[in-house]
Protein backbone atom coordinates (compact mmCIF):
# COMPACT_ATOMS: atom_id res chain seq x y z
CA UNK A 1 0.00 0.00 0.00
CA UNK A 2 0.77 3.35 -0.87
CA UNK A 3 -0.19 6.45 0.95
CA UNK A 4 0.22 10.05 0.15
CA UNK A 5 -0.47 11.91 3.28
CA UNK A 6 -0.35 11.17 7.15
CA UNK A 7 -2.84 12.37 9.34
CA UNK A 8 -2.32 11.36 13.06
CA UNK A 9 -3.86 12.71 16.60
CA UNK A 10 -2.00 14.61 19.03
CA UNK A 11 -2.63 13.30 22.77
CA UNK A 12 -2.23 10.07 23.59
CA UNK A 13 -0.99 9.16 20.19
CA UNK A 14 2.15 10.80 18.81
CA UNK A 15 3.42 12.76 21.91
CA UNK A 16 5.35 10.41 24.48
CA UNK A 17 5.25 10.02 27.93
CA UNK A 18 6.85 13.40 28.36
CA UNK A 19 4.25 14.81 26.44
CA UNK A 20 6.69 15.32 23.38
CA UNK A 21 8.02 13.98 20.21
CA UNK A 22 10.20 11.69 20.23
CA UNK A 23 13.70 11.97 18.16
CA UNK A 24 13.24 9.08 16.67
CA UNK A 25 10.01 10.41 14.95
CA UNK A 26 10.97 14.12 14.53
CA UNK A 27 14.02 12.02 12.32
CA UNK A 28 11.83 10.07 10.34
CA UNK A 29 9.40 13.11 9.70
CA UNK A 30 12.34 15.23 8.88
CA UNK A 31 13.46 12.74 6.32
CA UNK A 32 10.35 11.78 4.50
CA UNK A 33 9.80 13.92 0.97
CA UNK A 34 8.01 17.67 1.82
CA UNK A 35 5.40 16.32 -0.89
CA UNK A 36 3.76 13.94 1.47
CA UNK A 37 2.21 16.25 4.15
CA UNK A 38 2.10 15.38 8.01
CA UNK A 39 -1.89 16.76 8.89
CA UNK A 40 -2.41 16.57 12.85
CA UNK A 41 -6.00 16.27 13.50
CA UNK A 42 -7.02 17.02 17.01
CA UNK A 43 -9.10 18.60 19.45
CA UNK A 44 -6.68 21.09 20.26
CA UNK A 45 -6.39 24.94 18.89
CA UNK A 46 -4.07 25.39 16.48
CA UNK A 47 -1.66 27.23 18.31
CA UNK A 48 -1.21 24.30 20.52
CA UNK A 49 -0.42 22.20 17.34
CA UNK A 50 2.15 24.54 15.42
CA UNK A 51 5.10 23.99 18.28
CA UNK A 52 4.32 20.46 17.11
CA UNK A 53 5.01 20.82 13.43
CA UNK A 54 7.76 23.48 13.64
CA UNK A 55 9.33 20.84 15.67
CA UNK A 56 9.45 18.07 13.17
CA UNK A 57 10.25 20.28 10.81
CA UNK A 58 7.31 21.25 8.91
CA UNK A 59 6.28 24.67 9.78
CA UNK A 60 3.88 25.07 6.80
CA UNK A 61 1.32 22.40 6.96
CA UNK A 62 -2.71 22.40 7.35
CA UNK A 63 -4.23 21.42 10.25
CA UNK A 64 -7.65 20.04 11.61
CA UNK A 65 -8.19 21.67 14.76
CA UNK A 66 -11.10 21.57 17.44
CA UNK A 67 -12.21 17.70 16.24
CA UNK A 68 -13.01 19.13 12.72
CA UNK A 69 -14.52 22.13 13.84
CA UNK A 70 -11.81 24.74 12.63
CA UNK A 71 -9.58 23.55 9.25
CA UNK A 72 -6.87 25.55 8.13
CA UNK A 73 -4.46 25.19 4.98
CA UNK A 74 -0.88 25.45 5.25
CA UNK A 75 -0.90 29.28 5.60
CA UNK A 76 -3.02 29.51 8.06
CA UNK A 77 -6.06 30.26 6.15
CA UNK A 78 -9.77 29.08 7.16
CA UNK A 79 -11.02 26.25 4.70
CA UNK A 80 -13.64 25.68 6.98
CA UNK A 81 -14.93 26.88 10.24
CA UNK A 82 -18.24 25.01 12.10
CA UNK A 83 -18.97 26.18 16.01
CA UNK A 84 -21.66 25.79 18.42
CA UNK A 85 -23.92 28.08 18.64
CA UNK A 86 -23.59 30.76 21.73
CA UNK A 87 -26.88 30.10 22.95
CA UNK A 88 -26.04 25.79 23.64
CA UNK A 89 -22.81 27.58 24.93
CA UNK A 90 -24.74 29.27 27.86
CA UNK A 91 -26.68 26.53 28.30
CA UNK A 92 -23.95 23.88 28.86
CA UNK A 93 -22.47 26.87 31.00
CA UNK A 94 -25.55 26.63 32.70
CA UNK A 95 -25.64 23.12 33.02
CA UNK A 96 -22.37 24.12 35.26
CA UNK A 97 -23.64 26.81 37.41
CA UNK A 98 -24.36 24.56 40.46
CA UNK A 99 -20.80 22.73 40.51
CA UNK A 100 -17.36 22.67 40.82
CA UNK A 101 -17.01 22.03 37.18
CA UNK A 102 -13.95 24.07 35.37
CA UNK A 103 -15.53 25.32 31.89
CA UNK A 104 -13.16 26.23 28.84
CA UNK A 105 -14.06 28.59 26.09
CA UNK A 106 -12.76 28.58 22.31
CA UNK A 107 -12.66 30.35 19.47
CA UNK A 108 -10.34 30.55 16.73
CA UNK A 109 -6.95 31.04 17.79
CA UNK A 110 -8.76 32.12 21.44
CA UNK A 111 -8.52 30.30 24.50
CA UNK A 112 -10.67 32.08 27.10
CA UNK A 113 -10.32 31.32 30.68
CA UNK A 114 -12.23 32.89 33.62
CA UNK A 115 -9.90 31.68 36.97
CA UNK A 116 -6.53 30.32 37.46
CA UNK A 117 -6.79 27.32 38.94
CA UNK A 118 -5.82 23.59 38.90
CA UNK A 119 -6.96 22.88 35.67
CA UNK A 120 -6.36 25.90 33.81
CA UNK A 121 -2.65 25.61 35.27
CA UNK A 122 -2.49 21.72 34.03
CA UNK A 123 -3.60 23.20 30.55
CA UNK A 124 -1.12 25.55 29.93
CA UNK A 125 1.68 23.10 31.21
CA UNK A 126 -0.08 20.90 28.72
CA UNK A 127 -0.55 22.61 25.54
CA UNK A 128 2.59 25.20 25.67
CA UNK A 129 -0.12 27.75 24.68
CA UNK A 130 -1.78 30.79 27.19
CA UNK A 131 -4.88 31.71 27.50
CA UNK A 132 -7.22 34.80 27.07
CA UNK A 133 -8.13 35.52 30.60
CA UNK A 134 -11.99 37.20 31.01
CA UNK A 135 -14.80 36.88 32.99
CA UNK A 136 -17.04 35.01 31.16
CA UNK A 137 -19.88 37.60 31.51
CA UNK A 138 -17.56 39.41 29.20
CA UNK A 139 -16.95 36.77 26.93
CA UNK A 140 -20.32 35.94 26.27
CA UNK A 141 -20.83 39.77 25.64
CA UNK A 142 -17.83 39.92 23.31
CA UNK A 143 -19.34 36.77 21.35
CA UNK A 144 -22.81 38.78 21.15
CA UNK A 145 -21.41 41.25 19.46
CA UNK A 146 -19.44 39.50 17.07
CA UNK A 147 -21.90 37.01 16.58
CA UNK A 148 -19.80 34.12 17.67
CA UNK A 149 -19.96 30.31 18.56
CA UNK A 150 -17.46 28.16 20.24
CA UNK A 151 -15.50 25.60 18.43
CA UNK A 152 -14.97 24.01 21.23
CA UNK A 153 -16.26 23.99 25.01
CA UNK A 154 -13.61 22.05 27.55
CA UNK A 155 -15.35 20.94 30.95
CA UNK A 156 -13.16 19.21 33.57
CA UNK A 157 -13.54 18.05 37.08
CA UNK A 158 -14.41 15.24 39.57
CA UNK A 159 -15.45 12.17 37.66
CA UNK A 160 -18.91 11.63 39.26
CA UNK A 161 -19.71 15.26 38.35
CA UNK A 162 -18.26 14.92 35.05
CA UNK A 163 -20.42 11.53 34.24
CA UNK A 164 -23.49 13.28 35.54
CA UNK A 165 -23.06 16.41 33.14
CA UNK A 166 -22.20 13.88 29.96
CA UNK A 167 -25.51 12.10 31.17
CA UNK A 168 -27.46 15.60 31.00
CA UNK A 169 -25.99 17.06 27.86
CA UNK A 170 -26.58 14.09 26.19
CA UNK A 171 -29.78 13.52 27.12
CA UNK A 172 -30.80 17.02 26.23
CA UNK A 173 -28.93 17.88 23.54
CA UNK A 174 -27.19 15.33 22.31
CA UNK A 175 -28.92 15.67 18.54
CA UNK A 176 -26.63 18.60 18.80
CA UNK A 177 -23.40 17.94 20.55
CA UNK A 178 -20.63 15.83 19.69
CA UNK A 179 -19.29 14.77 24.01
CA UNK A 180 -16.10 13.41 23.64
CA UNK A 181 -15.07 11.57 27.35
CA UNK A 182 -11.00 11.80 26.51
CA UNK A 183 -10.42 11.14 30.56
CA UNK A 184 -12.50 10.80 33.62
CA UNK A 185 -12.57 13.94 34.42
CA UNK A 186 -12.91 15.70 30.86
CA UNK A 187 -15.37 16.43 28.38
CA UNK A 188 -14.77 17.87 24.77
CA UNK A 189 -18.23 19.31 23.53
CA UNK A 190 -17.84 19.61 19.66
CA UNK A 191 -20.90 20.65 16.79
CA UNK A 192 -22.42 17.38 15.70
CA UNK A 193 -22.28 17.59 12.49
CA UNK A 194 -18.20 17.78 12.53
CA UNK A 195 -15.47 15.39 13.08
CA UNK A 196 -11.94 15.09 12.17
CA UNK A 197 -12.74 12.95 9.28
CA UNK A 198 -15.17 15.30 8.24
CA UNK A 199 -12.32 18.19 8.44
CA UNK A 200 -9.77 15.91 7.26
CA UNK A 201 -11.99 15.80 3.44
CA UNK A 202 -12.62 19.18 3.38
CA UNK A 203 -8.90 19.84 3.53
CA UNK A 204 -8.30 17.39 0.87
CA UNK A 205 -10.79 18.46 -1.64
CA UNK A 206 -9.85 22.33 -1.41
CA UNK A 207 -6.00 21.35 -1.30
CA UNK A 208 -5.26 18.12 -2.93
CA UNK A 209 -5.51 15.76 -5.64
CA UNK A 210 -6.07 12.92 -3.49
CA UNK A 211 -8.83 11.52 -1.28
CA UNK A 212 -8.97 10.30 2.59
CA UNK A 213 -8.76 6.60 0.85
CA UNK A 214 -4.69 7.64 0.44
CA UNK A 215 -4.43 8.42 3.74
CA UNK A 216 -2.63 6.65 6.85
CA UNK A 217 -4.12 7.83 10.20
CA UNK A 218 -3.75 7.18 13.62
CA UNK A 219 -5.81 7.59 16.86
CA UNK A 220 -6.44 6.22 20.23
CA UNK A 221 -9.54 8.13 20.92
CA UNK A 222 -13.15 8.33 20.56
CA UNK A 223 -13.21 11.53 18.75
CA UNK A 224 -10.74 9.25 15.83
CA UNK A 225 -13.11 6.51 15.81
CA UNK A 226 -14.69 7.96 11.72
CA UNK A 227 -10.92 8.87 10.78
CA UNK A 228 -10.06 5.90 11.08
CA UNK A 229 -12.74 4.06 9.41
CA UNK A 230 -12.33 6.46 6.56
CA UNK A 231 -8.66 6.35 6.14
CA UNK A 232 -7.19 4.34 3.60
CA UNK A 233 -5.24 2.40 6.73
CA UNK A 234 -6.55 3.26 10.16
CA UNK A 235 -4.17 2.78 12.65
CA UNK A 236 -4.67 2.31 16.85
CA UNK A 237 -2.02 3.01 19.34
CA UNK A 238 -1.59 0.25 21.88
CA UNK A 239 -3.38 2.54 24.55
CA UNK A 240 -6.42 2.96 22.17
CA UNK A 241 -9.77 2.90 23.56
CA UNK A 242 -11.31 -0.81 23.10
CA UNK A 243 -14.12 0.96 20.24
CA UNK A 244 -10.82 2.54 18.43
CA UNK A 245 -9.20 -0.66 17.94
CA UNK A 246 -12.25 -2.51 16.48
CA UNK A 247 -12.15 -0.31 13.93
CA UNK A 248 -8.68 -0.06 13.39
CA UNK A 249 -7.15 -1.74 10.64
CA UNK A 250 -3.98 -2.57 12.40
CA UNK A 251 -2.73 -2.15 16.35
CA UNK A 252 0.81 -0.64 16.72
CA UNK A 253 2.84 0.16 19.74
CA UNK A 254 1.58 2.34 22.73
CA UNK A 255 2.18 6.10 22.01
CA UNK A 256 4.97 5.72 24.60
CA UNK A 257 6.91 3.22 22.98
CA UNK A 258 6.54 5.17 19.29
CA UNK A 259 3.98 3.27 17.67
CA UNK A 260 3.72 6.11 14.79
CA UNK A 261 7.06 6.11 14.30
CA UNK A 262 7.26 2.18 14.27
CA UNK A 263 4.23 1.68 11.51
CA UNK A 264 5.62 4.94 9.65
CA UNK A 265 9.05 3.47 9.31
CA UNK A 266 7.21 -0.08 8.05
CA UNK A 267 5.61 1.77 5.34
CA UNK A 268 7.49 4.31 4.39
CA UNK A 269 10.99 3.12 4.92
CA UNK A 270 11.61 -0.43 4.48
CA UNK A 271 9.05 -0.07 1.19
CA UNK A 272 10.86 3.00 -0.22
CA UNK A 273 14.46 2.89 0.83
CA UNK A 274 15.74 5.07 -2.21
CA UNK A 275 17.50 8.36 -1.21
CA UNK A 276 15.27 10.15 -3.85
CA UNK A 277 12.22 9.12 -2.22
CA UNK A 278 13.56 9.71 1.33
CA UNK A 279 14.46 13.49 0.01
CA UNK A 280 11.40 14.03 -2.51
CA UNK A 281 13.92 14.48 -5.19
Amino acid sequence: MTFKAICSDVDGTLLNSDRDLSPRLKNLIQSLSPQIPVILASSRMPDAMRHLLTDLGRPFEPMVAYNGGLVLDEKGQILDSVTIPLELVKTIIDWTAKTEIHVSLFHGENWYESKEDYWSKREIQNTKVNPTWMKREEIMELWSRENLGAHKVMVMGDSNEISWLFGELHLHHGSDLHLYRSKDTYIEIAPRKISKATGLEVLLKAKFDFGIQEVIAFGDNYNDIDLLQKAGWGVAVANARPEVKAVANEITLHHKEDGVAETLERFFWQKNQSPEFLQGS
